[in-house]
Order: structure tokens, then sequence, then C-alpha cells
């Protein structure tokens, strides 16, 4: 119990974990971060005043349909609104990935979802060794999405 990362969560489906319970997604709301694809998006920073944007254009939760990053920056900043607002996002979040998680392992595809995860994640294909480690005990394939690593 306790591991709530999306990372972690999906590192752990892939060697056999298959329930999770922790405080993450609601705990990093109160501290004004979403989660979003690409990792998490602190909407407490500065840039957030004036971006019109949803907090994810991928999402169809409530809060990305009716809010701007720039309204929610300006609540979690003055009021414990939007960290109301964040943490049913990030729920929303963690139900997709979780959904996707299931999906694909019932449909065959796994592999093909962590593929997809990680090069969204690690674009650059910097995905941590541990990731690596994990997935090669795990049976998983994620070569397509790392970058060679460098030995010394």
């Amino acid at each position: 119990m306790g591991v709530g990362y999306p990372l972690d969560i999906v590192v752990c489906s892939a060697l056999g974990a298959d329930m999770y319970d922790c405080v993450y997604p609601t705990r990093t709301a109160r501290f004004g971060t979403a989660l979003i694809p690409e990792g998490v998006l602190k909407l407490t920073h500065k840039a957030m005043a004036s971006d019109e944007r949803p907090i994810d254009s991928t999402c169809m939760c409530m809060v990305c349909k009716n809010y701007t990053r720039a309204y929610i920056h300006h609540l979690v900043t003055k009021d414990s609104m939007g960290s109301q607002l964040l943490s049913y996002h990030n729920l929303s979040y963690m139900m997709r990935l979780s959904e996707g998680l299931h999906t694909s392992i019932v449909e065959g595809r796994f592999p093909e979802f962590v593929q997809g995860f990680l090069s969204i994640q690690f674009p650059k294909g910097d995905v941590p060794v541990w990731v690596c480690n994990a997935m090669e005990v795990a049976g998983v394939d994620i070569s397509s999405c790392c970058a060679p690593f460098q030995t010394a």
C-alpha cells in the first residue's frame, strides 16, 4: 500500500501488483499540482496566471471542461476551492490511468500501453534505470522508448 505515483502504479502493475491505496492525487492537489499525461503541472507557478488552456486538453473531467489553468491558478493561490477542483481532476486522471491499465491487460496489449505511457512521460527516452530494470524483470520490452544506457 502507499504506491500512488502514476509511474509507480504502471511499474508495480507490470510486476503483478493489483491493488493500490494512496493519498497522492489529493495531497498533490492541495499543493496546487495537477496530474497530466506528461507528468505534473504546477498551477501555482506564475506562468499559469495567464494560461487560458484547460489543465489537460485530453481530459474530459468537469474541471478540464469548465475551468482554465489561469482560473485554477488564481484559486489555488487564494482559496481552498482550487485544491478541491484539482483533487477532482487528479482523481479523474488516476481513474483513467487505472482503466487504461485494466483494459490493456484484458485486451492483451499491456506492453504497448506501458510503451505509450513511458513515451509520453519521458519523450527524450530518459526512462529511469530502475524502471527499465523492473520492466526487464516483468518481461515487458520497453526498448522502443528508452535511450541507450551509458556505461562507464
